[in-house]
């Protein structure tokens, strides 16, 4: 046999074989297989996620509408008609913590009677609120059998600290603080891991402690530009201004920068691959997106959910940042909250140096 005629032969049962095209899909279906994080954050968590909300929240329908009454001559007298309407969970409340709990974002509506009618105090930014006046309006006609009513006046919420906006803008500064510390610190040390190039510094005379101290110190370096763009953003366009010490607000940021650089450390301590490190992070950060308080108040949460809701670090970095930015509070009244939130940054580091590996 002449080597033309091989080399055609050769040819043909390569062409009798598997297309090129079905064994690299095969080889990449075995590739995901093979890696357990991948399958876990792909399949089980997402059916585990949806489980652990329907059971948090089973059976419980349609929530009634948190509203606030002020308190005076004649708030009996509308609150039973109000509490007849069972979409409607009122609270008789002082001027002061009627306004409070507006701001905190607790109640959506602020009720007060007065001699010629009624008078609703809310943020019209807020669909909670809207939906709240309309519930509010509804319920009062029922009382008095749909007759005429007197005219209601509205008073619309825009004061600086009392509106959305300045809810909102805390919680999103916490939100990115905790994102880039997971990602920009844990993302980073995996990437040097799976590149093989942790293992060189084994033989190096640098502490551990240092090479891990040193991803916190970095990410801290870039806080002051990322406060200083989010803020002067906020004031530029919304008008959004810090009214306690605005050095105060920064050493809370700097404390809860530090806390979320400790946490992206322990979740990339072991973590071996990317996909692995970013299902462990998603595992860590999801519940704190939900329940922290960042778009809504985490009042609203059930009961028996609010142990668990406090303790997690992001929520009293949240209720720290708007009390400083949004009611003035100074170190006194946040002391405990920066403490819960340096200790979460001080035992996550701990346990990230003790378990921590180079490969």
């Amino acid at each position: 046999m002449n080597e033309p005629e091989a080399v055609e032969r050769r040819r043909r049962g390569q062409a009798r074989g598997p297309h090129p095209l079905v064994e690299l899909t095969l080889f990449r279906v075995r590739e995901f297989v093979r890696e357990p994080e991948a399958l876990f954050w792909t399949f089980a968590f997402p059916i585990l996620l949806a489980f652990v909300l329907g059971i948090a929240f089973r059976g419980r329908g349609v929530q009634p509408t948190p509203v606030a009454l002020e308190a005076g001559v004649q708030a009996d007298h509308v609150r039973e008609a109000l509490e007849r309407f069972d979409d409607l969970e009122v609270s008789v409340l002082d001027p002061a913590a009627a306004e409070d709990a507006l701001r905190k974002g607790q109640v959506g509506l602020v009720v007060i009677p007065g001699p010629e009618g009624m008078t609703y105090r809310y943020d019209p930014a807020r669909p909670e609120s809207r939906t709240a006046r309309l519930q509010v309006e509804l319920a009062l006609a029922r009382a008095a059998g749909y007759g005429e009513q007197s005219p209601a006046r509205e008073d619309h919420v825009t004061e600086r600290g009392a509106r959305y906006i300045d809810f909102v803008i805390p919680g999103l500064l916490a939100l990115n603080l905790m994102g880039t510390g997971f990602w920009g610190v844990g993302y980073a040390v995996v990437q040097l891991r799976t590149r093989m190039l942790l293992k060189r510094f084994v033989a190096t005379p640098m502490r551990r402690s240092d090479f891990l101290l040193s991803f916190g110190l970095g990410r801290l370096s870039f806080l002051v530009v990322e406060l200083a763009a989010l803020l002067a953003f906020a004031r530029l366009v919304f008008d959004v201004t810090v009214q306690g010490s605005l050095i105060l607000f920064a050493a809370i940021a700097v404390v809860g920068g530090f806390t979320f650089a400790a946490l992206g450390l322990l979740v990339a301590s072991r973590a071996k691959t990317v996909e692995g490190v970013a299902g462990l992070m998603n595992l860590a950060m999801v519940p704190m997106w939900i329940l922290s308080g960042v778009f809504f108040s985490s009042s609203r949460f059930p009961d028996m959910m609010q142990p668990l809701i406090r303790v997690l670090p992001l929520t009293p970095l949240v209720d720290t940042l708007r009390a400083v930015m949004n009611e003035g509070a100074g170190i006194g009244d946040v002391a405990g909250w920066m403490a819960l939130v340096a200790a979460w940054g001080v035992a996550s580091f701990a346990v990230a140096l003790r378990i921590f590996r180079w490969n």
